[in-house]
């Protein structure tokens, strides 16, 4: 054969999606590993209400700001405390799932790279669970923090001894952040959108829920922020955008949610060599040169 071709469906370069029934494996094996450690750490009310005096102390010692101030911006109306619980309560966990179903949707090899970030991220949080139970700031009585969502609803919380779905004493650090920035910086790094650093609003807006309705401490934002850089570090990113995206190197298109759309790619034919046309003959001679004269 002269030429070489690719067919338009066998893009070389284009990653391969994960499959399905795998992931969701490893979804539900995380999900008990969560519940195993919700189990080592029940029965550490009183370490976990030491531990909750101590940051609440250093972080004053650090004059970081009072989380009072923010949760006195959020109760100057009842209708922004309650639209802040509602956004603890119902934007977390929904808003990851939406975000890695459309990874691995659209962006496979960045499904893969998010996956493992946020896996290690959370095995690392669990471990600091165990080992540093942490009462929330609305359950001490030094911070003079009210809990939100009890007063003002809707509470995801119930009591916590006859609270069995969730670990209370889990404030450190904080997942709602770290998932959340994650989220953000999935999002950057698998789009090309002019507008895609808004998605930096999430993370904030959940800074201020999570401290202004009580949930969480500044430490426990840093440290999940530290985590996170670490779990950054150690997994490795797509190689470049247009390898992890399957476009060659070629431009694409935007669509309508502002994400890089490859285009197909057109196969590939190498260039047939042509044959250089003969030189014309010169008319044969008869006869003398000069002949008649």
């Amino acid at each position: 054969m002269n030429a070489r071709t690719w067919p338009a469906e066998a893009e070389p370069d284009a990653p391969a999606r994960p499959p399905l029934v795998r992931e969701l494996l490893l979804v539900a094996g995380l999900f008990l590993v969560y519940k195993f450690g919700r189990g080592l750490a029940t029965g550490h009310t009183a370490e976990a209400f030491r531990n909750a005096h101590h940051v609440w102390d250093g972080e004053r010692a650090l004059r970081l700001p009072d989380e009072g101030t923010v949760q006195s911006l959020l109760l100057h109306g009842d209708w922004l405390i309650h639209v802040a619980n509602t956004y603890y309560a119902t934007v977390h966990f929904p808003a990851t799932v939406v975000f890695l179903v459309w990874l691995y949707l659209r962006r496979p090899a960045h499904y893969v790279w998010t996956r493992r970030v946020l896996a290690a991220l959370t095995g690392a949080a669990l471990v600091l669970h165990v080992a540093f139970p942490l009462a929330p700031p609305r359950m001490l009585d030094a911070t003079g923090l009210i809990d939100t969502a009890h007063v003002f609803g809707p509470s995801v919380y119930g009591p916590p001894r006859t609270d069995h779905l969730s670990n209370q004493f889990a404030a450190m650090p904080s997942l709602h952040f770290g998932w959340a920035l994650m989220l953000a910086i999935g999002l950057i790094v698998a789009t090309r959108s002019r507008w895609r650093w808004l998605w930096l609003l999430h993370p904030l807006v959940t800074l201020l829920v999570i401290v202004g309705t009580a949930n969480h401490y500044w430490f426990d934002v840093i440290v999940a922020s530290a985590l996170l850089g670490l779990a950054l570090v150690v997994v490795r990113p797509p190689r470049a955008a247009h390898e992890a995206d399957g476009t060659d190197g070629t431009q694409g298109t935007e669509d309508a949610g502002g994400s890089h759309r490859p285009r197909r790619a057109v196969p590939h034919r190498l260039p047939v060599p042509r044959r250089r046309p003969a030189a014309p003959r010169e008319p044969e001679r008869h006869g003398l040169v000069g002949a008649g004269r």
